[in-house]
């Protein structure tokens, strides 16, 4: 062995060592049950960052199992992100003083698969680079011919039982991106803002008004009725009567209802129908008339011609300077609340009422609820369960439609809208394999055994996913659900390849290798936990790295020494008793964890028995009786590559290929990748 460990010259043989092998294919053993994760899809939009590099979880369980014996299946694939692709290549555009209406969409489209199919290879190098043993022989893409096919079978399945449907109504816009997002993908951010306070006249002719709260004056031009709670006792007596509209001179309906929080402004609420989600829904309870006032690129129409024609804020602060003139704005104050951000490129949303596609989610959302509470599908951690259920039990109809170039065109004749991302990703679970058609990797495999992913897409994909493969199935597309927390910068800010936030994993890997950093990224991170990453706590791994490899160079030093006078005096002495007692408490703490997915303290707990206990304590006990130790240094080393091999695949398997070549009786297998799981013995 070499005196230095060198991961950059290891980690990169070793993983096309792993390939050359086949060891990341399984076979098909009917009868035996196999353990089946698929990849939370990367999207194609130019490379990985840290908090990708959180797929060493899965990593983690597939060695695991694999070690296990059981027929073991991480299948990789890329998702063709509608909105990032378009929004990045469109920025692309932009820096050469192009639109993409002026290249045509032809040309448009050929530059995104382009940028696409440079993501996807950059991508694979990463996750290979990262030591990820993933089947690369079932590698699919969301928008090649099998995944397209089960799209438009999708699609034509739901429509045809009219649970796809055209209609309008409010949804969320970007005016950047110029299309429709998703509930999902509207991002609430808090943000200083003021709160205005405006009378309404009444219409009875008396001195009378009411007073509202609002922090969008420049909506109140389509304000169509004024809101109350029916049992607040100040405006109680105004329900039924009827407001006017400063500036406009409409009458407004004063009505009530539960929704109106009393504890807000004054209490009552100015309800505009076309602009707010909440407004919508109260205008759909009571039957109000929808106004719209504001276009998709963020401009006054449809109001008094003095308005016309300006932005938001530009409405806003005329608005404000004319109800001062009125003498109807009697306050403004500092006010802080949440605003909805395009998830993609950070601009405010505007709810607007819109000509969209939608799934009609309420009877998709029934057995997948039933599919969480019967315990069939389990979360963890489980505090995830209460939200997920009150998230389905809440739903609205989910938008499918987006007025973009980059995706799958909506599967009907004249239509020239895509379908949202996430539809082609709720199908992951079921498309990978062939479905709709009766393939026989989709008999095998599916279902898969766990969805493991961050908490901030349990509704965004995995809710999706389980309503999808039941309506497509009838089968539960995993039985569990883990949800890691996710990699933050030195800020607290969630890592985003799009917004530039984070770090490329390459880069930390070139400088110490991918097991530190794969360490680095599990222990002391249980379950839906949040990771503030720093590059000090990938030294401290990188360091273990060396202390592995110095302490093999010592165990292996005699490992020519005479078979029979090893086996003679093996586990004989008391601190060769006491190694292997220990070694028994952590093969069994390590093994409990992982089959508990605390792989954080798997990871801990066996990095400390390896540096502390057999390093510190053993090794330096055994220096005074070499030779008759050296069974149970060998013995120790064996099992505790097999240990840490799921956590720091490469360096282990570095190790037992050269141990192997010089004692072949205690490193049997011919790859660790695939030797058994070590039981205490």
């Amino acid at each position: 062995m070499e005196k230095r460990y060198n991961p950059q010259k290891v980690e990169e043989r070793i993983y096309k060592f792993w390939e050359k092998g086949g060891y990341f294919t399984p076979k098909i053993i009917r009868g035996k049950k196999p353990f089946v994760i698929t990849i939370p899809l990367p999207n194609v939009t130019g490379g990985l960052h840290a908090g990708h590099a959180m797929f060493v979880i899965e990593d983690i369980m597939t060695r695991y199992h694999r070690m296990l014996g059981e027929p073991t299946l991480w299948l990789p694939g890329f998702d063709h992100a509608s909105i990032a692709v378009e929004y990045l290549t469109s920025k692309q555009l932009s820096q050469e003083g192009k639109t993409k209406e002026e290249v045509g969409r032809k040309a448009f489209l050929k530059r995104a698969h382009k940028f696409a199919n440079d993501s996807k290879k950059y991508i694979r190098e990463q996750l290979k680079l990262l030591g990820f043993s993933l089947d690369w022989t079932r590698e699919a893409y969301t928008m090649d011919k099998i995944r397209s096919e089960a799209v438009t079978k999708a699609f034509n399945r739901l429509y045809k039982k009219g649970l796809i449907y055209q209609g309008e109504r409010i949804i969320n816009w970007c005016p950047k991106c110029q299309t429709a997002i998703s509930d999902l993908e509207n991002v609430y951010q808090e943000e200083k803002s003021k709160l205005y306070f405006i009378r309404y006249p009444l219409k009875s002719g008396s001195r009378d008004f009411i007073e509202i709260a609002t922090t969008r004056p420049e909506t109140m031009l389509a304000d169509t009725a004024v809101a109350v709670h029916p049992k607040d006792r100040r405006w109680k007596k105004f329900i039924g009567k009827t407001a006017i509209l400063p500036l406009v001179n409409r009458e407004l309906p004063i009505i009530a209802d539960q929704a109106i929080d009393p504890d807000f402004g004054t209490g009552a609420l100015k309800v505009t129908p076309g602009h707010d989600q909440l407004d919508w829904e109260i205008g759909q309870r009571h039957k109000l008339m929808t106004e719209v006032v504001i276009n998709k690129e963020g401009k006054i129409i449809n109001t008094p011609p003095k308005y016309k024609g300006m932005d938001v804020l530009q409405a806003r602060k005329a608005i404000v300077a004319d109800l001062k003139k009125l003498g109807l704005l009697t306050k403004i104050i500092d006010h802080s609340h949440s605003l909805g951000h395009c998830q993609r490129c950070g601009t405010i949303t505007e709810p607007l009422v819109s000509k969209q596609w939608f799934v009609k989610i309420a009877p998709l959302a029934k057995p997948a609820l039933a599919a969480v509470k019967s315990g069939k599908i389990k979360i963890i951690p489980r505090r995830f369960t209460k939200i997920y259920i009150q998230w389905l039990e809440n739903i609205h109809d989910w938008c499918i439609s987006r007025q973009l170039w980059w995706g799958h065109k909506i599967p009907l004749r004249g239509e020239e809208d895509i379908l949202d991302t996430w539809f082609s990703s709720a199908l992951w679970p079921i498309s990978v394999f062939g479905w709709p058609r009766k393939t026989k990797d989709l008999q095998y495999f599916y279902p898969t055994t766990i969805r493991e992913t961050g908490y901030d897409i349990l509704f965004f994909w995995v809710a999706r996913e389980i309503m999808m493969c039941l309506e497509m199935t009838g089968k539960i597309p995993f039985k569990t659900v883990y949800l890691h927390g996710l990699v933050r910068d030195e800020k607290g800010r969630k890592f985003s390849k799009t917004k530039g936030i984070g770090f490329d994993p390459l880069d930390i890997i070139k400088k110490y290798g991918a097991d530190a950093l794969r360490m680095a990224l599990v222990v002391g991170k249980p379950p839906g936990s949040d990771l503030k990453i720093e590059e000090n706590k990938v030294i401290a791994y990188r360091n273990f790295a060396n202390k592995i490899w110095n302490a093999s160079r010592f165990a292996l030093e005699y490992s020519q020494q005479n078979k029979e006078q090893r086996t003679k005096n093996k586990g004989k002495h008391k601190d060769d008793r006491w190694i292997i007692k220990e070694l028994n408490k952590t093969t069994k703490s390590a093994t409990k964890h992982i089959d508990s997915f605390r792989f954080d303290l798997a990871a801990e707990e066996t990095y400390h028995f390896f540096w502390h206990t057999f390093c510190d304590k053993y090794i330096e006990m055994s220096k005074k009786r070499r030779e008759e130790a050296q069974p149970t240094l060998l013995h120790v080393l064996e099992t505790s590559l097999k240990l840490l091999h799921p956590f720091m695949p490469s360096i282990t398997e570095e190790v037992w290929q050269i141990a192997k070549k010089k004692t072949a009786q205690f490193f049997k297998e011919e790859a660790l990748i695939i030797a058994k799981w070590p039981k205490a013995k």
